[in-house]
């Protein structure tokens, strides 16, 4: 079930943005994917991107090709930060805290999938869950008075994998060490993500804080999301998936962040992407939301919790 869309029957596009020029939008994984694409479009309207990926090499690659396309004047650059460490979070806060006074938005785009075998971060958590949930819960907190003082926004890029597992969460057992299973682990570091979004919503509501939250995914689109840490038949079926022409490009799978990100008159307490097939591609425009997904006694348990495994007190 999808909502009338806003944008009419073509959905958002890039063209409904207006020029962003003195803009600064920070975007994790930013070196590939959806990530640069996303990186692109904010950059074709004139704003400033940092991106915050793991693998310094790839990001000067990735730049090079952002600078051959835009030119040399193309206001890109890169800070290293490895969701998966926490300590490699805050000693990038600290690096985005110095160099970047400004923050209209944060797009929370990196993530891992289809672990097949059971992983941790160097704190110890379950790999999808560390990295997709805590990494930037963590990340969120540390720069949300910098993205206050700036009146932007937080952009969580979830997935339509959250609908997929058990549709909560398995607190007794958060590393899945019982029942580890790729796939209904990947849907509930997803759904973590929606949880912290919308409970972020009621308290930045609550404190008056002037941060908007919003939520989105971004259909099944042709990305390096399912890496060779996936199964085979994972890889394989994926693999048909492109093929057949069924995900769409990493472009489109952009379009989701961006509008997020940047457009004007859109609903926080919502559900944002593709509205096609299964949502697999198609306008985009705002999807159902999950009753599930905004159950009270979990957000709010969901919440200390990560507090506490982060080691981190939002002041809200």
């Amino acid at each position: 079930m999808t909502q009338k869309n806003q944008f009419g029957p073509n959905g958002w596009t890039p063209e409904n943005l207006s020029a962003l020029h003195g803009k600064t939008y920070l975007i994790t994984g930013a070196n590939t994917g959806a990530g640069f694409q996303a990186t692109r479009i904010l950059l074709s309207k004139g704003a400033n991107v940092v991106m915050l990926n793991r693998n310094p090499s790839k990001s000067v690659l990735a730049i090079t090709k952002l600078k051959d396309e835009f030119g040399s004047g193309a206001n890109v650059s890169f800070i290293t930060l490895d969701l998966a460490d926490l300590t490699s979070v805050r000693t990038a806060c600290t690096e985005i805290l110095i160099k970047v006074p400004q923050i209209n938005a944060l797009i929370c785009n990196g993530a891992i999938a289809q672990v097949e075998q059971q992983q941790f971060t160097a704190d110890g958590f379950e790999s999808q869950l560390g990295v997709n949930h805590y990494g930037h819960f963590l990340l969120c907190g540390l720069l949300f008075e910098r993205i206050n003082t700036s009146k932007g926004r937080i952009v969580v890029v979830s997935s339509e994998g959250h609908k997929m597992g058990l549709k909560t969460i398995q607190f007794e057992d958060m590393n899945w060490d019982k029942n580890y299973n790729a796939n209904k682990v990947y849907s509930q570091s997803k759904l973590a993500q929606m949880m912290f979004a919308y409970e972020l919503q009621s308290k930045v509501k609550a404190a008056d804080k002037n941060v908007e939250v919003y939520v989105c995914h971004p259909g099944a689109s042709n990305t390096s999301l399912i890496r060779e840490t996936a199964s085979f038949a994972t890889r394989l079926s994926w693999s048909f998936m492109v093929k057949l022409g069924v995900a769409q490009s990493a472009e489109k799978g952009a379009y989701p962040e961006v509008m997020c990100a940047a457009q004007s008159n859109l609903k926080q307490h919502a559900y944002y992407g593709p509205t096609g097939f299964l949502n697999f591609g198609g306008p985009v425009g705002e999807c159902k939301l999950e009753s599930f997904v905004l159950d009270k006694k979990v957000l709010t348990k969901l919440w200390t919790l990560s507090e506490q495994q982060t080691a981190f007190k939002w002041q809200l």
